[in-house]
């Protein structure tokens, strides 16, 4: 019997994929040709994939392995990865010489400034040896290096991931003020804006009825094969999000790091969610691109909503990726660009003068304002806000586009290799009626 031309069932989508007759396409590609003129209907497109890479911090490991013989210590009260403090429990380990511990994504290093949580999980990720300490209930300092192979149980838990896109900041006030939604201290008088949300991209933006993602999708987290376990924190309907896990041996350090605001470390994570296209309506929510996704911009000392754009303001005609011109460095006798770069991407060589680890980049952009001499450059932008009477220069994006893509066509190309089954949810996602 076949099926109608406005909905179609998962497994129907399925076959095709078994068949190898399946269409897919990331949602880049699919929202590029819309804006070359092309038009789509049910049966130009069978699964498309989805992505964003941004700032996460309801993110934590729970890491579980060995760290001595039996009876060498009775009980673990502190430990710390890489100076990174690491939450013991909540499984006792009394004389069993392992350990179970919780290390969230957001907190930092006791003694390097910098270093936090997500760089410690990219570490791990990367195969580096990190160290391992442990003060115990009779006072003893122990210590031992371990790498991710000689730890068995390495779980990510995305307690708040993966948001239906997010927010822009500005600062309308005269004092410059200090933020989590800033790397450096914001300026004031709306001198600049920041923002995060990949647009058009964003997994929730292309099923915001949530009619293919729910509990028990098979999503990617950072590379890695997981699933969505249910809605993240602070969620409701207007502004959902995702709460997942994935196994950290399978992740690419590509997708993951950490990202210093001026409040401290955050995490960096990437998400990629196939979605099945099921009925017209989704298609609907498919084709949509940038410029059909509003963005509200808020003010960054009260969160309250102030202005209105759209994702095709921030991300329609900017350089996606930061270029990199040494002959330009001035020499400074202090690296500003070193000192603020969020991702540690920047390093002052005496000899060499600046050194840039493209790997590393995050493309937020900081750089292009803050260096005096012009060696780091990309368009980010600039956005017209009624009432201000000036253009408001993007300054900071806690979103990379450029990840998120490379995380959409990794996806595409594992189902269409069969490394990748897709799967229905085995429960609906709800939200509370009150946060």
């Amino acid at each position: 019997m076949e099926e109608s031309t406005s909905h179609r069932r998962f497994s129907k989508i399925q076959e095709k994929i078994d068949k190898g007759e399946v269409v897919i396409l990331t949602a880049q590609e699919i929202c590029d040709r819309v804006r070359d003129g092309e038009t789509f209907e049910m049966h130009d497109i069978d699964v498309v994939t989805t992505a964003t890479s941004a700032l996460m911090s309801g993110t934590y490991a729970v890491l579980s392995f060995k760290v001595a013989e039996p009876d060498t210590f009775t009980k673990a009260v502190k430990v710390w990865i890489n100076t990174v403090p690491a939450q013991v429990g909540p499984c006792p380990n009394e004389r069993i010489g392992i350990l179970d511990l919780i290390v969230l994504g957001t907190q930092d290093s006791k003694i390097n400034p910098g270093y936090g949580a997500g760089d410690l999980f990219r570490d791990l990720v990367k195969g580096k040896q990190v160290l391992v300490e442990i003060e115990t209930d009779d006072g003893q300092r122990l210590t031992s290096f371990t790498t991710l192979k000689k730890i068995p149980h390495a779980m990510i838990h995305a307690s708040r991931n993966a948001f239906k896109n997010y927010l822009a900041f500005v600062n309308p006030g005269e004092a410059a003020v200090s933020t989590i939604f800033h790397s450096d201290m914001m300026n004031g008088n709306y001198e600049e804006m920041t923002f995060c949300g990949c647009g058009e991209l964003n997994p929730l933006e292309n099923d915001p009825e949530l009619k293919t993602i729910g509990i028990g999708t098979k999503v990617l987290i950072n590379g890695a094969q997981g699933f969505v376990t249910g809605p993240g924190t602070r969620s409701s309907a207007e502004k959902p999000n995702l709460e997942g896990i994935a196994d950290m041996h399978g992740m690419d350090p590509q997708f993951l790091g950490g990202f210093t605001t001026g409040h401290g470390p955050d995490i960096i994570m990437t998400w990629a969610v196939a979605i099945p296209v099921l009925d017209k309506d989704m298609l609907t929510h498919i084709l949509k691109t940038d410029a059909q996704i509003p963005l509200k911009v808020v003010d960054v000392r009260s969160r309250k909503p102030i202005f209105e754009i759209t994702y095709g303001d921030v991300w329609n005609k900017t350089n996606r990726t930061i270029e990199f011109n040494r002959k330009n460095c001035l020499h400074c006798d202090v690296c500003r660009v070193e000192e603020i770069c969020p991702v540690k991407a920047v390093k002052w060589d005496p000899k060499k003068g600046q050194q840039f680890d493209r790997v590393k980049c995050f493309n937020c952009g900081l750089c292009v304002s803050r260096c005096p001499g012009g060696t780091f450059f990309a368009d980010l932008g600039n956005v017209e806000l009624e009432g201000v009477d000036h253009k408001v220069p993007i300054t900071l994006r806690q979103s990379d586009r450029v990840t998120a893509i490379k995380a959409a066509q990794d996806l595409k190309r594992q189902i269409q290799k069969g490394q990748f089954k897709m799967t229905e949810p085995v429960g609906k996602i709800r939200f509370p009626d009150k946060l």
